[in-house]
């Protein structure tokens, strides 16, 4: 029988030793020994480990062989409901049965109380099978730990500070049902005229003089948006004009809305309408829906005005489980193309012994593998951070150890994030499109699965977030750490060079290297950033000069070269994140050190390529945007 789990050696290294499992497990359970969920954290690492081994059978065996199916009949709809392939719904059934979707809810709440990086993990898993499978499926336990997140954030939920135990949480009912299969949640954002611009939503929740709260307006592009409970984000605060900060993002607001009911017979009675399924060109198994709400009956989600910082929460874990999503197909992508590379013949021998086949295959191992680590990190790091919160929240007591400790681990998953998003979807789509090529004309073929991997990635660098919103990201953050310590930055730079000049090991040099690349793009991109500002400082008194530097900057002028800049600055520190996790497994288990030299290979003359391009290219461009910009204003003016 195929395993997705036993069948992969680099997944294998994080389950035996690659992940900190001592720390998850210390923040999962409160003890060990008679009476506990586990003897001892040896009996919890193997139960985790037969559990997804479980699940990589199940993904490889039941799931996998209907990939193709689902994809050729997709999803449509029929008198208001959405209908999915018969293979769709085996499969789901399946999962019921396993109970799959409790994975990480605590027992209390009926489920297994695993780490949420095994959810994590699974995503990869069932995303190689199948993304449509995969993204549905998340919308379930992923949707019922979102709703017992919230609940703990707003301060509905109680926790036993001693045991940590949940005895009450808002959305129980809701959880259950989930937990049980028979439900499921999405989170509505876009609108017909907003996307990445949430400033420009215009749904509207109201409240009534009973208290009584209404959402009311249009979301497209929902994934999953068939099922009952949507996170809604709507506009509670009028504003009274553009100026207004009601008019943005603080006057938005998070919903819980049911969307239809059924009674004891299940007849369905939708409050909520689905206006359409979109034909989409990949995920066909997967219901991309649009929905109007009138007047929809909600439940504020916080306080109002926190919409935003709500919807945060929710979208780093989907932007991390895009990244384990992405793996998984890339994943998908080398097994096809080394499977068939192994036997197509040309030349008398395999096409995997031709030179560049065999570099595009390496290059996809190498890729995958680089990513699997950020991956990992990222997604201990944002556990770690969440759940070292919320034990905080429970026991309503100060820790500045604990506090030192939730920043670190914050810092760490926000670094993080947007480079596993920006560069997992688009590697997923550049290894679907290189598995076709390998495969040739088959790969151009519809039953060997090739082109449909093409399909499937072209949207992990859209959705959760465009590639270019994460790069924006990353450049904010990276930038905006510099100017609130400087000699912070100084300081690191010192140090970076001194351990390319000087270090013992010729890896850690390497890695040193592609650092000083990274933080001399970042301090070029600085200096052009700041450079005005540094100049009007001249003359002020130094304790004018915090004020002054971080006042009255224009965006549109200040930023033009970081953000030109802002994709090639992400892949350059992608390179080093990368290199910096594959050396400290390297230092700890040595066997991991032909993974940081095959991907020092091809990261040192990209990172080159990189800098070179970031200190000097775009003047010319820039200049013409610029000059537009002056005609349309004194156009308008």
């Amino acid at each position: 029988m195929a395993n997705f789990v036993k069948d992969n050696e680099d997944l294998g290294y994080y389950l035996d030793r690659g992940i900190d499992w001592d720390s998850l497990l210390e923040i999962n359970e409160t003890r060990f020994g008679e009476g506990a969920a586990f003897s001892d954290p040896e009996e919890a690492k193997q139960v985790y480990r037969d559990m997804l081994e479980m699940m990589g059978e199940f993904a490889a065996d039941e799931v996998a062989p209907h990939s193709l199916a689902i994809d050729e009949v997709g999803v449509h709809l029929k008198d208001g409901e959405v209908v999915q392939p018969d293979a769709m719904n085996h499969v789901m059934e399946r999962i019921r049965e396993l109970e799959i979707h409790g994975m990480c809810l605590p027992r209390e709440l009926g489920g297994m109380n695993a780490p949420f990086l095994m959810y994590l993990i699974n995503t990869e898993v069932l995303a190689r099978a199948d993304v449509s499978v995969m993204a549905h499926h998340g919308f379930h336990g992923g949707m019922a730990l979102a709703m017992l997140l919230l609940s703990i954030r707003e301060g509905t939920t109680e926790i036993d500070p001693e045991t940590h135990e949940i005895s009450k949480t808002r959305f129980a009912e809701y959880i259950e049902e989930i937990r049980q299969g028979n439900a499921w949640g999405c989170m509505d954002i876009t609108e017909p005229d907003a996307g990445s611009d949430m400033a420009a939503l215009k749904a509207v929740g109201e409240q009534d003089e009973d208290g009584n709260w209404f959402v009311t307006g249009q979301k497209i592009f929902i994934t999953s948006g068939h099922g009952k409970y949507h996170f809604v984000i709507a506009r509670t605060e009028k504003a009274g004009d553009p100026n207004d900060p009601m008019a943005g993002l603080s006057g938005l607001s998070m919903f819980l809305v049911p969307t239809y009911e059924e009674d004891a017979d299940g007849n369905r009675k939708r409050i909520v309408t689905v206006d359409r399924v979109e034909e989409k060109m990949g995920h066909h198994g997967s219901a991309t829906a649009a929905l109007t709400f009138d007047r929809a009956p909600a439940h504020l989600v916080g306080q109002r005005g926190e919409g935003f910082k709500y919807m945060l929460v929710l979208m780093n874990n989907a932007r991390l489980s895009v990244g384990f999503e992405s793996i998984g197909l890339c994943e998908a992508a080398h097994r096809i193309a080394t499977a068939y590379a192994a036997e197509r013949r040309s030349m008398g021998k395999p096409i995997e012994r031709h030179e560049m086949i065999a570099d595009y295959l390496e290059e996809m191992q190498t890729d995958i593998q680089a990513l699997r680590a950020m991956a990992m990190h990222g997604g201990f790091h944002e556990e770690m951070a969440q759940k070292l919160t919320l034990r905080g929240l429970a026991s309503n007591t100060g820790d500045l150890s604990r506090d030192r400790a939730i920043r670190r681990h914050q810092a760490e998953a926000r670094r993080v994030t947007p480079l596993l998003k920006y560069l997992a979807s688009e590697r997923a789509v550049e290894m679907g499109r290189r598995a076709v090529q390998i495969l040739g004309g088959a790969g151009y073929m519809r039953e060997y699965g090739a082109e449909k991997l093409v399909r499937d990635a072209m949207v992990m660098p859209i959705y959760e977030g465009t590639s270019q919103i994460q790069a924006l990201m990353a450049m904010k953050d990276t930038l905006g750490g510099i100017m609130k310590n400087p000699r912070g930055f100084v300081k690191r730079m010192a140090q970076t060079r001194w351990r390319w000049l000087s270090s013992r090991d010729p890896l850690e040099r390497r890695v040193a290297r592609i650092q000083m690349l990274s933080l001399g793009a970042q301090q070029h991109l600085l200096r052009r950033t700041a450079g005005a500002k540094v100049r009007g400082l001249s003359g002020k008194p130094l304790s004018e000069w915090p004020t002054a530097f971080f006042k009255n900057w224009d965006p549109k002028r200040d930023f033009a070269v970081a953000m030109l800049h802002a994709e090639r600055l992400t892949q350059l520190l992608a390179d080093e994140l990368v290199c910096e996790i594959l050396l400290g497994q390297a230092k700890r288990h040595p066997e991991r050190a032909d993974v940081l030299e095959r991907y020092l290979e091809r990261a040192e003359p990209r990172s080159r390529y990189l800098y070179d391009s970031i200190t000097s290219t775009g003047g010319r461009l820039l200049s013409r945007l610029s000059a537009a910009e002056d005609e349309a204003e004194r156009a308008a003016g």
